[in-house]
């Protein structure tokens, strides 16, 4: 089982950041693999290769040029961000492999809020979800619906593709990681109910024009602590069973 950590929230993400360097530098063979949950204070993250271009009028809100993969993007209040501290050569995963597990585990845990048709965008790692939302405006203590699977990500080579019915790919789930040593850090943020505004301020992700949108936007009503706790319960799952298929080899 995979250890599960809720930090004092908001906290600032170059602590956050640190730690997790610190963490991974130290880790040893045996180590265990722990997911940490939490709600930024905010700030704009520049990813290893970003673009300074894709920064257009930060404000006041700080900009961290980061460790991880991928171009900018926003955390705040609002928005739960699960860091996955996980050995990916003992879980026997490529980093292509992880990728998709992390954007698998968010889609599910949408489905478990009633947003239906979430999916991934060929090239741009991360989950959207069709705009206007096909949600079921449903609350938090719903009972769990099956994620729809669409293919609606083949469709959109860009963030300003049109889809059927008028239709576009909203982000509402960011991913970013770093590997050393085998070892994955950084992890997936999921918009819960924010203020989107920030996202303006930039080309999220390097997409210009590409909504953001949140569970709240899509007519859902729920918590950053109960959005989290799905989002580890179903990346403990994720990671156990492929501990379990390793062990099995």
């Amino acid at each position: 089982m995979t250890k599960v950590r809720w930090w004092p929230r908001p906290v600032s993400y170059l602590e956050t950041w640190q730690a997790m360097k610190t963490f991974t530098a130290g880790r040893g063979a045996d180590t265990p693999d722990e997911i940490w949950l939490v709600e930024h204070e905010p700030v704009y993250t520049l990813g290893q290769a970003g673009k300074p271009e894709h920064v257009l009028n930060p404000g006041q809100i700080p900009l961290v040029k980061t460790d991880r993969g991928g171009q900018v993007t926003y955390h705040g209040p609002g928005q739960v961000v699960a860091y996955c501290l996980v050995d990916l050569r003992r879980l026997g995963l490529f980093v292509k492999e992880y990728v998709e597990l992390l954007e698998d585990v968010v889609i599910a845990v949408l489905g478990e809020f009633g947003v239906a048709d979430a999916c991934r965008k060929a090239g741009a790692p991360g989950v959207y979800v069709p705009w206007p939302c096909n949600a079921l405006a449903v609350s938090a203590a719903s009972p769990a619906v099956v994620p729809g699977r669409s293919v609606l990500a083949e469709a959109a080579g860009h963030a300003e593709t049109a889809l059927p019915g008028g239709h576009e790919l909203a982000k509402i789930a960011a991913l970013g990681v770093k590997i050393s040593r085998g070892c994955a850090y950084h992890g997936i943020a999921l918009n819960v109910a924010m203020d989107l505004t920030p996202f303006l301020g930039i080309n999220p992700c390097g997409y210009a024009g590409l909504r953001t949108v949140d569970l709240a936007a899509c007519g859902v009503v729920a918590t950053v602590t109960d959005a989290g706790n799905r989002l580890a319960s179903r990346l403990d799952a994720a990671f156990d069973a492929r501990q379990g298929r390793q062990t099995r080899v």
